[in-house]
């Protein structure tokens, strides 16, 4: 695969091309480059000259996701750097991985193989990548979606308007609404049924087992590299982690609601 490395020091640069000829196979690097803006440039003279770039996030004219702004991108991108604070934006221009510095070479070998994995199944999205674009981004504008759930409490029946659905979650075969004020409801639909039944603006299928609402997010931390997890309001004994393969749909989702 063909390799662009952005990085603006020079001992960087040498030890990161000593590790991808040790750990990445196949690879063959056909640029270096410094900054922002020879990079901007040769991207837009080479929009499909490379395959994978390996990309330092404090150049010498600006910060890589300045980059992101001014040219389409058709690489998978691996960001390299030295800090952490970085994590959340890298996650918002889709980059396969976060490699902090100094570089562990398994690290770059799994970030390696992560996109030759991608490369691979370039022509093939996975079903469940697509049935969540089909039923979260290509909703008909005038479709109705529903405003509460009447459910089963004892011997009563209570009404829990969807407004104040924190998040809901499916647990041995049984699928729960959680309110804002900690009440939860077994729900008579399964989470794939009421996932249909939410308004995907409001709420996102951050995985298999939770669909959450954007009112009940406190905050997002980093989880095993690649992944986010969610701490919720009410807070849960478990942990709520978003899948790896919905965490770019789950950012965008953020940024346009």
């Amino acid at each position: 695969m063909k390799v662009l490395i952005v990085e603006d020091e020079i001992p960087a640069q040498i030890n990161l091309k000593k590790l991808i000829d040790r750990h990445c196979p196949d690879s063959h690097i056909v640029m270096t480059l410094t900054s922002v803006s020879a990079t901007t440039r040769w991207l837009e003279e080479n929009p499909d000259g490379a395959d994978v770039i390996f990309m330092d996030v404090e150049l010498s004219d600006g910060i890589c996701f300045e980059i992101f702004e001014r040219v389409n991108i058709n690489a998978h991108v691996i960001i390299t750097t030295a800090y952490d604070n970085y994590a959340i934006d890298a996650f918002k221009v889709k980059s396969v991985d976060y490699l902090l510095k100094p570089i562990v070479g398994d690290d770059l070998s799994r970030a390696w193989e992560r996109c030759r994995e991608l490369m691979e199944a370039k022509n093939s999205a996975k079903l469940e990548t697509l049935l969540d674009m089909i039923s979260q981004v290509s909703q008909p504008q005038n479709k109705e979606y529903k405003k509460r759930f009447i459910v089963k409490a004892g011997e009563k029946i209570v009404i829990t308007p969807v407004d104040e659905i924190a998040y809901c979650y499916s647990e041995d075969k049984s699928t729960y609404a959680v309110s804002r004020n900690g009440a939860c409801r077994l729900l008579d639909y399964s989470l794939d049924m009421v996932q249909e039944m939410l308004d995907p603006r409001i709420f996102f299928r951050i995985s298999r087992s939770y669909i959450v609402s954007i009112n009940s997010i406190e905050n997002i931390s980093k989880h095993l590299g690649t992944r986010l997890k969610l701490q919720l309001i009410p807070h849960t004994d478990a942990e709520v982690v978003v899948s790896r393969s919905r965490t770019s749909d789950f950012l965008e989702w953020l940024d346009n609601n």
